[in-house]
């Protein structure tokens, strides 16, 4: 069964017409679009985590009228229209999924290298040939980093174990307590930070995924204590909101 998503390219144009559309569709051009682009994605991320069908379709939707948008905008400037991405993108998963689509074998195990494998080879007639290439730089920075570390592995530069990881995040917190100016400061907490995201991958933990669980658990329990103080809380003592805290994680434990 196909889905004809005709309609919404038509409203899509009819907001970029230039005599009859909408003036702020109008104005925008790629740079403009793509932070809502990005905010979109999240949104949808966000609907999986709260496991909202409903926000999720929604969410689905409102992505891809961001496909959509960026699609007209090229199509405007002669550069490629909606159908090319989707013939674009069609073409490049069948490209990968030989084991699918052709009659190459590969087994369950074998086939994330596989993929890593033939976007290597799509990437061979690229000017930047490294081992790095292609790793978006506009990825949150936890899951540039671990991509990163990943590529630069897959050519034997790596740890032997977690424990050249472990020591390197030792390394770079002395590094962080020797600095001597703000400037220093904030390259050694990057090191760090990098550093522990190595460590993460050692232990197959995804740091981005990890850090979003870390935050949701300090969000509910400090809301916790909020809840428990009152209009209070913010002229207890460091004491008193420890305690409270104590009593927030006691009540997550049960």
């Amino acid at each position: 069964m196909r889905t004809d998503i005709t309609p919404l390219t038509e409203i899509m144009a009819q907001l970029r017409d230039p005599n009859d559309g909408c003036p702020w569709d109008l104005e925008q051009d790629f740079s403009t679009i793509a932070p809502y682009t990005i905010e979109e994605a999240y949104e949808v991320a966000d609907a999986i985590e709260r496991n909202d069908l409903d926000g999720l379709k929604d969410e689905l939707g409102d992505l891809l009228l961001q496909v959509v948008f960026h699609s007209q905008m090229a199509s405007e400037l002669g550069a490629f229209g909606l159908q090319d991405v989707v013939s674009g993108i069609c073409d490049k998963m069948i490209r990968r999924h030989p084991h699918v689509f052709g009659d190459k074998v590969i087994g369950n195990d074998a086939v994330p290298e596989a993929w890593e494998s033939i976007k290597a080879a799509e990437r061979s007639g690229d000017e930047d040939t490294s081992a790095l290439a292609g790793v978006a730089l506009a990825l949150p920075a936890l899951l540039r980093a671990q991509k990163i570390q990943k590529r630069a592995a897959r050519t034997g530069f790596d740890w032997p174990d977690q424990s050249g990881a472990r020591d390197k995040i030792i390394e770079e917190l002395q590094e962080v307590e020797s600095a001597t100016s703000p400037e220093h400061v904030t390259e050694e907490i990057g090191d760090l930070l990098f550093a522990v995201v190595n460590f993460a991958r050692f232990h197959k933990v995804d740091a981005e995924h990890a850090l979003k669980s870390a935050t949701a658990k300090f969000d509910r329990r400090f809301r916790d204590m909020e809840a428990s103080a009152g209009e209070a809380f913010a002229g207890l003592s460091l004491d008193a909101k420890e305690e409270f805290w104590r009593q927030a994680k006691a009540k997550e434990s049960k």
